[in-house]
């Protein structure tokens, strides 16, 4: 076996090839990891149960959109509402309202149109998202096909009030189990999928992905004291953009 160039030379010829492939290395795990981080833009939900929040603090702590509640059933406006929802605007934060819906109380088309009226009403402002549909609690006692009705009901009207498509938040459980795992929601309307884990899971019948995912309600956030619901919109800043602005 012969060798060539001096020990020296041959120690550094080596030390060079295991930088090199070091170099390799970290530029491929950073090419692995660059789409994860790209592909989730964080976010979080609120209402009158956070107190007073300070807009600014939590947008320079890098959260870039909020959910705020709005209404419940057709009697109720969150107390927080007229507070944080002109703030968040105000501080950049993109914001959207939902609505915690009482399927039991009245109509979906009398939810759609009190939340539509006291907040829930989308604006081509650029920092706005279209209206979300909270779906948690009970099947209200509804039949499955009572409760996807109801729910047809609510979207229909929404959409006729404001052009937009309202997002649905929901649980896959829940949604089996109130709705019979109905699959026709999901090419119009985006999913905000509520699961406390490290990972999405299953998805209710429809979606093939989810736009939005809540992981925790334990979660902190500066400018909030007490505990908050954590979020995850699925795409970079400018889909997050385009889903406010109606173009995606």
């Amino acid at each position: 076996m012969s060798t060539t160039g001096t020990p020296a030379r041959r120690t550094r010829r080596l030390l060079t090839s295991a930088l090199t492939v070091a170099a390799l290395v970290a530029t491929a795990l950073a090419v692995t990891a660059a789409p994860a981080q790209a592909a989730t833009t964080p976010g979080i939900d609120v209402s009158h149960y956070q107190g007073a929040i300070n807009w600014t603090s939590v947008r320079n702590a890098g959260i870039q959109w909020a959910y705020i509640k709005a209404t419940e059933g057709t009697t109720f406006k969150d107390s927080r509402f007229n507070t944080n929802y002109p703030a968040a605007h105000g501080a950049g934060v993109i914001r959207g309202a939902y609505h915690f819906a009482r399927p039991a109380a009245s109509s979906g088309a009398a939810q759609a149109n009190y939340f539509a009226s006291n907040g829930g009403a989308w604006s081509a402002d650029n920092l706005t998202l279209p209206g979300a549909l909270d779906l948690e609690a009970g099947c209200h006692g509804l039949s499955q096909s009572g409760m996807v009705a109801w729910i047809r009901d609510f979207l229909n009207t929404y959409r006729a009030r404001t052009g937009r498509y309202a997002v649905i938040y929901t649980t896959t459980s829940w949604w089996t189990t109130c709705t019979g795992n109905y699959s026709g929601f999901g090419s119009t309307n985006p999913l905000w999928i509520a699961r406390w884990a490290s990972a999405p899971g299953a998805l209710p019948a429809g979606w093939g992905f989810y736009t939005m995912w809540q992981y925790t309600s334990t979660g902190s956030v500066p400018g909030i004291s007490g505990a908050v619901d954590r979020d995850w919109f699925n795409g970079a800043r400018d889909r997050l953009l385009a889903l406010a602005n109606n173009t995606a």
